[in-house]
């Protein structure tokens, strides 16, 4: 960060005289706003890492690596294309001198079939190269996508804590997109503008050295400016992109959130947040599009010097009768064309330097390792019955800071256990244990006598059920979220798990029934209704182990009243973890647990635990006196 301010205040003063930006009241409010972005950004810093990889190329290349054969066609062909481009000038010469000087027709004819011959296969190569090109760079990108999208799913819930989704979606999106222009264009790109320069500087040494050396003579001045302009360049680009992906982070959370803006006036405050972000990446690309602006020109004047040295040089030597009109001619424009392979390297060194921000994001998100990893010697849980022990349980989510104490519950196959407590006990903190989303900091986690952590997550996974107080649903047709749960289910089964949960009565209504559309994570049905939806998917997924996170909290009476007789008959035969802030719902379970401050303070039956006078009766009392 302290390279990118550096690069930003020697380029800041004169950015702001070449745009006629004013000092003043202005300037203090656009410092005052790159300091708030400047806030944002070291988080994302730190969370995928700072340091420059040496190793990109090689690493970008292990992509390229499987589509060798036709980038090897696709550098022929850049090669035979960079021939016949340097032959064109050479060509031109000898029908200046063999035919027009000359006066002969028939030379001149010749040479101009032969010119048009090249140019006819300089285009065909060129084709065919571009052809080839963006089949493998489009290739690469959907392959470096896949990669991202299949990490995301090994990664652990903890990184997801600590990450919005829209800088996620930038990396999928953007930050792939640059890679693509980079290998379809870039990469080869700089082996035609190598050869392409080598084919010229032989030719032009080859036709008359002094006047190749006049032509060269601004090379020192060339490689000062573009020094000067790469050294600036790649701390710009990586602004750029950091800048990108905070206003892509906070479109995502605004556009995904506009309910709840709508609801508390805050529309004011997201526009003033989101003006900061987007002038902060104006201010980024203009540095980059003021530092283009002062290479690429600088480049076209010394072509233009160039040129205009080998017109008076060569004019005076044809004067003297030393130099050909022809070779002249010839020399004028391969001085021109020495200088597009120049400013095509610059061009590619700038894909190159956007290529590199975004890949050092892309990898830095793929060197993220799972915080949960299955065991070297995992092995597939096998099809359980149902028991479940917490044995002597502690974890906390940071280091120091315990959220489970000592935590001891033994639950037998088919037994209903209900977690009560105040919000922030541990009750879901418990059953995310169990599905080893997180994993114990003392003490174990037991499935018929399996640790979880000695089993393939993915087989303890597909044993259990959970509906969460979080309803998601995906954009799709109810059906198909329903059969999210179980995908080779039938639709008779479909619809038979969302009779079991009340919820048929009201799909049926719907315009499309079973086939209609949800919405992102339904957003044309109701609280309650996204949560009846819930329960079928897990119910459906006919699971040993049922979870029930508040699952009917979203719901009105009727409709609990409803669920809670299909559950009291899908729930036969399973073990099931119920939580519950409304303890009416489960009086009826086996065991009901009462954990505080991350410890189980009873345990019981319900007339067990009234009975004790403990701290069940104080929870069931007050939700009694509130009624």
């Amino acid at each position: 960060m302290a390279q990118e301010e550096r690069v930003q205040k020697t380029n800041g003063g004169f950015i702001d005289w070449f745009l006629g930006v004013s000092y003043s009241l202005e300037d203090e409010e656009r410092r005052a706003r790159e300091e708030r972005v400047q806030d944002l950004l070291p988080r994302e810093d730190e969370m995928l890492g700072r340091a420059y990889d040496p190793r990109l190329i090689r690493r970008l290349g292990g992509y390229i690596r499987p589509y060798q054969r036709q980038f090897a066609w696709a550098i022929l062909l850049m090669v035979l294309r960079s021939l016949f481009s340097a032959a064109g000038p050479w060509i031109v010469g000898q029908a200046v001198d063999l035919g027009i000087r000359l006066g002969d027709m028939s030379a001149l004819r010749l040479w101009t079939l032969i010119f048009i011959a090249i140019a006819l296969a300089e285009w065909a190569t060129n084709r065919w190269r571009v052809m080839i090109l963006a089949y493998v760079g489009t290739r690469v990108v959907a392959d470096v996508r896949s990669a991202l999208f299949h990490h995301l799913h090994r990664l652990s819930l903890s990184f997801y804590n600590n990450y919005s989704v829209g800088r996620l979606m930038s990396r999928l999106i953007s930050d792939v997109q640059a890679l693509q222009g980079f290998i379809t264009w870039s990469i080869t790109g700089v082996f035609r503008a190598v050869f392409t320069l080598l084919g010229i500087v032989v030719a032009m040494f080859a036709m008359n050295w002094r006047l190749a050396l006049v032509a060269l003579a601004v090379l020192p001045l060339m490689v000062w400016l573009t020094r000067y302009w790469s050294n600036r360049v790649r701390d710009t680009y990586r602004a750029t992109r950091q800048r990108i992906s905070l206003i892509n982070g906070y479109l995502n959370e605004s556009v995904s959130g506009i309910r709840v803006t709508k609801s508390f006036g805050r529309e004011a405050y997201n526009l003033g947040h989101f003006d900061d972000l987007n002038q902060s990446y104006f201010e980024a690309n203009v540095r980059a599009s003021l530092l283009a602006a002062l290479y690429f020109p600088g480049i076209d004047l010394l072509a233009s010097l160039a040129a205009a040295l080998v017109v008076g040089v060569g004019g005076m030597l044809v004067l003297r009768e030393t130099l050909t009109a022809g070779t002249l001619v010839a020399f004028m424009l391969y001085a021109e064309r020495f200088f597009e392979p120049v400013r095509e390297l610059a061009d590619r060194y700038n894909s190159f330097q956007a290529a590199m921000a975004s890949s050092e994001r892309l990898f830095a998100l793929l060197d993220n390792e799972p915080m949960l990893q299955d065991a070297a010697d995992a092995y597939p849980l096998p099809p359980i019955r149902g028991t479940v022990d917490f044995q002597r349980v502690t974890f906390g989510y940071e280091d120091g800071e315990p959220v489970l104490c000592d935590v001891d519950i033994h639950a037998e196959p088919g037994q209903r256990i209900a977690l009560v407590g105040e919000t922030g006990a541990g009750k879901t903190t418990l059953v995310k244990l169990l599905a080893r989303f997180f994993d114990v900091d003392e003490g174990a986690v037991r499935v018929d006598g399996h640790d979880v952590r000695a089993v393939t997550a993915a087989s303890l996974r597909s044993q259990l059920g959970i509906v969460s107080q979080d309803t998601f649903l995906f954009g799709g047709t109810v059906a198909d979220n329903i059969r999210y749960g179980k995908l080779d289910a039938s639709d008779e089964e479909v619809v038979a798990a969302a009779q079991a949960v009340g919820a048929h009565d009201f799909i049926v209504r719907m315009a499309g029934g079973y086939e209609a559309e949800v919405g992102e994570n339904g957003v044309n049905l109701s609280v309650g209704q996204r949560q009846i939806l819930a329960c079928a998917r897990a119910l459906l997924a006919d699971p040993r182990i049922l979870v029930l996170d508040e699952a009917t909290s979203s719901v009105d009476t009727t409709t609990e009243k409803q669920i809670q007789h299909a559950f009291e008959q899908l729930m036969a035969g399973r073990t099931s973890f119920v939580i519950a802030h409304r303890l009416n719902t489960v009086v009826n379970a086996d065991q009901i647990v009462v954990i505080e401050d991350g410890r189980v303070v009873e345990l019981g039956t319900h007339e067990e635990l009234l009975a004790r006078h403990g701290r069940y009766r104080e929870l069931y009392a007050l939700q009694w006196a509130q009624k």
